[in-house]
């Protein structure tokens, strides 16, 4: 897959040759709702011996029209897996597109010249609240009369799962209160996060549980404090392992909340290593316990269920 980076105002040669379908969204984790819109845009690509184009934005437009713009936005996918996901649902090409202070007075005629028209899209396929401008006057419903029949249009209807539309707020409301099932469920696959292995205060080893503790993006969205059964993605090789989301609260009241977790049957030296970390299920939520002790009767305990949820002895 091509990646393509276009910056207002982007160099009309970075654009490839030929005609493309255009799949349209943010595709903040990339979940089943966004890859039934970036599916039928394959299917359309398919259709007309085309490539398939899946254009996204480096940041969260909305966050651009706020008063008081944050300093960082958490996200369900960073930008590497999100292009990760796109490969796989076999996109040709990826737009990424940065939104920067010009794209915010764009208004929607001109962002359909440069961005569908200027990359030579016959076809746009997007969910049906896809947006490309102020909601009211640049939806769905009114490009149309922008495209001005220069190429076809495709709609694509919410997912639903138990009548609730299937949508990134959604999935981070689950994340956010650590229920990873249900989020794996809307997501269609395990939701995952990276980080590199740095050092910690090394008490796991001290009670006969070593952990890994990695370092996140401050961008990347972790699940809410808790244990956690995952798996884990090291020099390609991947291990079980039980995941502790929190702040240390057995040993004090002022530690930054971190992210450890126990390798089954791992030893190696893996400080500095670049991991990635599938998330399962939430075995139990975080407890400050009275010592050592309790807390080693604990994890022997988690370490059951971890092996119990994933069919080892």
């Amino acid at each position: 897959m091509e990646v393509i980076e276009l910056t207002e105002p982007y160099q009309k040669e970075k654009i490839p040759v030929g005609d493309c379908v255009l799949a349209l969204g943010f595709f903040d984790g990339v979940h089943r709702g966004h890859q039934a819109v970036i599916k039928e845009a394959k299917k359309q690509a398919i259709k007309q011996h085309q490539k398939l184009a899946v254009m996204t934005f480096d940041r969260q437009p909305k966050i651009m029209y706020q008063k008081n713009i944050p300093s960082h936005v958490q996200y369900l996918t960073l930008l590497k897996r999100k292009l990760e996901l796109f490969a796989q649902l076999g996109a040709d090409i990826a737009y990424v597109v940065t939104f920067n202070e010009k794209m915010v007075p764009m208004q929607p005629q001109e962002f359909v010249e440069k961005y569908i028209i200027g990359i030579n899209a016959t076809c746009v396929v997007a969910g049906a609240d896809y947006t490309y401008g102020k909601k009211d006057i640049a939806n769905m419903e009114t490009l149309p009369k922008f495209a001005q029949g220069r190429f076809k249009i495709v709609s694509v209807t919410h997912l639903e799962d138990e009548a609730q539309k299937i949508s990134s707020t959604h999935i981070r409301e689950l994340i956010d209160t650590g229920d990873i099932f249900q989020a794996n469920k809307l997501l269609g696959y395990p939701f995952q996060t990276q980080g590199t292995v740095v050092h910690g205060f090394a008490r796991g080893r001290t009670i006969g549980f070593p952990t890994i503790n990695i370092k996140s993006s401050l961008e990347q969205r972790i699940p809410a404090v808790g244990v956690y059964a995952t798996k884990v993605w090291i020099r390609k090789n991947e291990y079980i392992g039980m995941a502790s989301v929190g702040y240390n609260d057995t040993f004090g009241d002022e530690f930054d909340l971190t992210v450890e977790i126990n390798l089954l049957n791992f030893h190696a030296d893996v400080y500095g290593e670049h991991v990635k970390v599938e998330w399962y299920e939430r075995m139990r939520g975080m407890v400050k316990f009275a010592n050592a002790k309790e807390l080693i009767l604990q994890l022997q305990k988690d370490e059951i269920e971890t092996k119990r949820y994933f069919g080892l002895k």
